[in-house]
């Protein structure tokens, strides 16, 4: 099996007489293989690209209205792939995160939804690198508690480091229309 470097691509040809002159060199083998690290970065005031109907993006604007927005099509985007039922659920997180991205963060946000079989995926990506600081609230504090909500009603949740600095998800199953259970 021979292999040649097309653009940054590797093409593989199966059978024929595969020659050393063919072979790609050790340089053409590692761009084809970092390309994708060194090609310039989607910013996030873009959506990003879409993979199949069950990915949507949206990029939000640095404005107070954005995490209204972000409800809406979390609801809409929701609604359209029939699971209503988290829609109450991943709006709230999702006014959290982006309310939180606002207030701590400067530069663009980009929101992303992911469906995978009865797994929600929601991240709100940002430019800032450092992750959340958990406190304890105040009793009588009027704001403070976003993560601690994120923690009660995710099933899962975290935050991760990205080239452009982090992206906050969190993961929410559906229930199972069957039985009315959460689908494992």
């Amino acid at each position: 099996m021979a292999s040649q470097v097309i653009g940054n691509r590797i093409a593989v040809r199966r059978g024929g007489g595969s020659s050393d002159a063919d072979a790609p060199s050790w340089l053409a083998l590692q761009w084809a293989l970092w390309s994708r690290l060194l090609a310039p970065l989607r910013p996030l005031d873009a959506p990003r690209g879409c993979a199949t109907a069950w990915d949507a993006s949206w990029p939000l604007r640095r404005e107070l209205v954005s995490a209204r927005r972000a409800r809406r099509l979390v609801t809409a985007q929701l609604g359209e792939w029939a699971v209503d039922d988290l829609a109450d659920t991943a709006e709230l997180l999702v006014s959290e995160l982006v309310t939180n991205a606002l207030r701590h963060t400067r530069g663009p946000l980009r929101l992303n939804l992911r469906l995978r079989d009865s797994r929600l995926l929601c991240e709100v990506e940002d430019t800032e690198s450092a992750g959340p600081a958990r406190a304890v609230a105040d009793p009588d504090a009027e704001n403070g508690r976003g993560i601690e909500l994120v923690d009660l009603l995710a099933d899962a949740w975290g935050s991760v480091r990205t080239a452009t600095g982090k992206t906050m998800w969190f993961e929410l199953r559906a229930e199972d229309r069957r039985r009315g259970t959460r689908a494992p």
